[in-house]
């Protein structure tokens, strides 16, 4: 959310910040034999592979109440993105894993309830953004196959039963899974946003794309909430945007050492003076393996250039 320079929330900035984004194996699912797993813990067949996904998530309750804020063509097309997604996988996945921008904590955390509540992590927005609803089960084993993944790379994990969808979640799988019916599992960032780090956690993560997860990055490639609505933060956007889409798309190596290295690309700190928002491509980046990225879509927000991109 939008913040004044003692750090006191700002209603402007948190419209703005609404819609642009202010352990053992497992072998089935647990919800019903459609989305059960490989009853041995094997890998899906080969073809099946998951791709892996870094989107723009576009915020608040945008597109399901409407703000006033943005131009309705840039909206469309974002939203119009978002209900393609469905259409990447191979086949329809067993689960949803999701990095979103709008959690941190100091060791990576999986939700694990089995029935997620909504988390409404935005203000200033009418009553009806308050009662919208996306009933995704959760998938309590995959969470468990998280963890051990995790765990087995180094990392030392944590669970949280109680936590729910944010909208950096709700918001593009609304669009892209209406009727909410494939179980997901929420990851959070680690504290301190070290994007090596972020990309190890991803590394660590891949083989569940050969075990039916869909993982999905959910972020934005441009997030500096003072520069939104100012045409002379064009420049810059597109700037960023240049470099981050050749930065991608690199071979994984040279990818992977660019994207560690973010900080230092041109216009890098305008577009993110703090990286929460960027960070999920890097677990994206590492869960690609040797996978080649494209930039699967560039559209703008209130001008600025945003983007998405696809691995796998």
């Amino acid at each position: 959310m939008g913040t004044d320079d003692e750090g006191r929330v700002t209603r402007r900035g948190a419209i703005v910040a609404g819609l642009v984004g202010a352990a053992g194996l497992a072998s089935t699912m647990n919800h019903g034999e459609a989305q059960a797993g490989p009853k041995d813990g094997r890998a899906t067949a080969k073809g099946t592979r998951m791709p892996v996904v870094y989107l723009p998530h576009g915020g608040g309750p945008w597109p399901f109440v409407q703000t006033g804020i943005g131009d309705k063509s840039e909206l469309d097309g974002l939203a119009a993105y978002l209900r393609s997604i469905r259409q990447l996988p191979p086949t329809p996945p067993k689960a949803l894993l999701v990095v979103s921008a709008h959690w941190e904590e100091a060791q990576p955390t999986v939700m694990t309830g089995e029935r997620p509540p909504m988390l409404y992590d935005y203000y200033g927005f009418p009553p009806e953004s308050y009662s919208i609803t996306w009933p995704a089960p959760g998938a309590p084993v995959v969470a468990a196959r998280v963890r051990h993944l995790l765990d087995a790379a180094g990392f030392k994990s944590a669970a949280n039963g109680e936590r729910g969808f944010d909208h950096g979640t709700f918001v593009p799988l609304k669009l892209a899974y209406p009727d909410a019916d494939v179980p997901t599992v929420q990851l959070s960032l680690k504290k301190g946003l070290d994007p090596a780090e972020h990309l190890a956690m991803g590394r660590a993560l891949a083989p569940l794309r050969d075990e039916g997860v869909f993982i999905v990055g959910s972020g934005m490639t441009f997030h500096n909430l003072r520069a939104f609505g100012d045409p002379a933060a064009r420049p810059v956007s597109e700037e960023f945007d240049a470099w981050l889409r050749v930065a991608a798309t690199d071979e994984a190596a040279t990818r992977d050492r660019k994207l560690t290295a973010w900080a230092t690309a041109p216009s890098a700190r305008a577009a993110h003076p703090r990286e929460e928002h960027l960070v999920p491509l890097m677990v994206i980046a590492g869960a690609a393996g040797a996978d080649q990225g494209t930039m699967a879509y560039s559209g703008t927000i209130l001008g600025l250039r945003i983007s998405a991109y696809h691995y796998g």
